[in-house]
């Protein structure tokens, strides 16, 4: 699929990390063996699997999954990863994906009976990230282009605490935030967040005003607002939703944009960002922007 669609640059979700890329490196020779080359990979390590050591989703055990910083049954698990026709540029990435939860401005942490749920040490030690949020600049002929990578977690799998749902919507609402400059100076222009955020602004569980904000923030353009759902789950629940975006900066001039199922035809492109999450029910989205 990867070299039907033709991404010059590919945001893959759901690749294990490791220290040395050696997952990634080989995923992108299967990759290139079909016709499609990157000559650039990046990964950093996500926060999926990385025990902390408290109970962090109240259920009384120790040593869960759910006891990571992000759910994982090992650490690295499930990672984000980013493969690029053109350089990284190294030297300006920023990694937010340490950033403690209670430290979002306006946090909305969970509570039960009034008290911080699970407890007031796992909200100490909480990270706000499932995975990461990763601002990553790439150097195109033409100019920079900056890529604003996450994943958020699922917003079910809880209580009535909605520990689950809470923290999703504040996932989400993070790039917002980063926009607004709180986190020091944003993009200014040429940016695109890309990105499963796990939410369908019109369907489903969650709180769904964090991605309809997000989507309608005069900063981003949403090319595609009609294209349909992103992910094939089984039905009647949760059944076919949109969670996976990709969000050009309202600099962009966007050519076309669609969810890649098989049955689909080849485009022809410009400069292609695309979002995959790769080996699972999610699809190939893909926004075709040029300079």
């Amino acid at each position: 699929m990867v070299s039907h669609v033709a991404p010059d640059i590919l945001v893959l979700q759901g690749v294990d990390y490791d220290a040395e890329l050696r997952t990634l490196t080989a995923l992108r020779e299967v990759i290139g063996t079909v016709g499609w080359r990157f000559p650039h990979v990046f990964a950093l390590p996500p926060n999926t699997g990385v025990q902390t050591g408290l109970d962090m989703n109240g259920d009384g055990r120790l040593g869960g999954p759910a006891d990571a910083q992000g759910y994982g049954r090992f650490r690295g698990a499930d990672g984000m990863a980013i493969l690029s026709k053109w350089p990284i540029i190294l030297s300006e990435v920023q990694d937010h994906s340490d950033l403690l939860w209670r430290a979002l401005p306006r946090a909305d942490l969970p509570k039960r009976d009034g008290t911080p749920f699970p407890s007031e040490a796992a909200q100490a030690s909480q990270r706000l990230s499932s995975v990461g949020h990763w601002v990553v600049p790439i150097a195109h002929p033409d100019g920079v282009v900056t890529i604003m990578a996450f994943a958020a977690g699922p917003p079910v799998f809880d209580g009535p605490e909605d520990r689950n749902g809470l923290r999703n919507a504040d996932e989400i609402r993070f790039w917002q935030v980063y926009l607004g400059g709180e986190f020091g100076a944003p993009p200014k222009s040429r940016f695109v967040i890309a990105g499963n955020a796990n939410l369908d602004p019109d369907n489903g569980e969650g709180r769904r005003d964090a991605i309809a904000d997000l989507i309608r923030d005069p900063s981003l353009q949403d090319p595609l607002r009609d294209a349909g759902p992103t992910v094939d789950w089984p039905e009647p629940t949760p059944g076919d939703l949109r969670v996976s975006y990709v969000l050009p900066s309202a600099d962009w001039t966007v050519e076309n944009a669609g969810v890649f199922w098989p049955r689909e035809g080849a485009r022809d492109h410009d400069l292609l960002v695309y979002d995959e999450t790769a080996a699972s029910r999610h699809r190939l989205v893909w926004v075709d922007i040029g300079f």
